[in-house]
Formats: structure tokens, C-alpha cells, sequence
């Protein structure tokens, strides 16, 4: 089973509405939250990993990983030197910090699972980790699921709350 998932970021320290608390977290693009915590799993169990970055590392490193509170950066780093020599971190060149680079993000890991596992001979699924609603028309992981959905993908979801 191939498995592309996407979901929540930690929440900022005065976000409004709460999605994914950093108290949340021993429950549960690289991004802090719920994709760090996936990859970190997957490592664990032995798992081919792989990652779409929208633009280069570090950037992402910045706006995603480490503008949270959490101590992600350690885990950020360590996910990607464990896959370097595999060649599994993608960057997509070309793309600004807006909600359209990590809507390419989305397509590529749902094409790239969708591929794969037609490759493998095996099945994909998409999963979303998070509470369940999407918080406005730009909702990425909301997107992911939608995306998922329109390419016929079983799709699975991980409450955060």
C-alpha cells in the first residue's frame, strides 16, 4: 500500500481556533505537526520515505518547521540527511511561499503515489490528518483530500482534537 499524506501544522502560539494543539501531539510537507511526525514513524518501521518541498530547504525550514512552537528543527533535519542518500527529498523549483506552491506540493505526492503504486502493483490511499474541517476555501489539506478524491483515491482521516 502506497500511503500520501498530508495534514495540520501545529497550532501558532495565538491561533484562534485550535486544530492541532502542541499538547495533541504524542496522539497523533515536511512541515512541524503532522507530517514530521509521519515521516518519523515511517523511519521507525523501515519505510520508504519521500518528501515534496515547494522551494529550497532551508525557506522551508523557516516558514514551515520552525515558526511553531515545538523543537521540530532537530527532527526536520534529521528526516532529511536520513533520505539524501536515497534521492526521496524533491524541490519543486519555481514556486513563491503561496498557497499555489503547496497546491503543486499536493498534486505531485498524489501523482507520485498514484504512480508508484501502479508501479509496485499495489494500492494508494491518501490520508488527512486533522480535526475534520477544512478552515476556509484555502485550505491545503482540505485541498489534498479533494485532489485525492478526483484521482479515485481511498481517502483516510486522522483526527487531531
Amino acid at each position: 500500500m502506497v500511503i500520501a499524506l498530508a495534514g495540520r501544522r501545529v497550532d501558532a502560539p495565538d491561533a484562534a481556533t485550535a486544530r492541532f494543539p502542541l499538547a495533541s501531539v504524542e496522539i497523533c510537507s515536511a512541515a512541524c505537526g503532522a507530517d514530521l511526525l509521519a515521516l518519523k514513524v515511517a523511519g521507525a518501521r523501515r519505510m520508504r520515505r519521500r518528501i515534496v518541498l515547494p522551494f529550497d530547504r532551508a525557506r522551508f525550514r523557516t516558514t514551515s518547521v520552525t515558526d511553531r512552537p515545538g523543537d521540530w528543527g532537530p527532527l526536520y533535519d534529521q528526516i532529511l540527511a536520513e533520505l539524501d542518500p536515497s534521492h526521496d527529498v524533491v524541490i519543486l523549483e519555481g514556486h513563491s511561499e503561496g498557497a499555489e506552491a503547496y497546491l503543486a506540493v499536493n498534486r505531485m505526492i498524489l501523482q507520485d503515489a498514484v504512480g508508484l503504486a501502479a508501479r509496485l502493483g499495489a494500492g494508494a490511499m491518501a490520508v488527512l490528518v486533522w480535526e475534520g474541517a477544512p478552515r476556509g476555501s484555502d485550505d491545503t489539506t482540505a485541498a489534498f483530500g479533494q485532489e485525492a478524491q478526483r484521482l479515485g483515491l481511498k481517502v483516510g482521516h486522522v483526527k487531531t482534537l
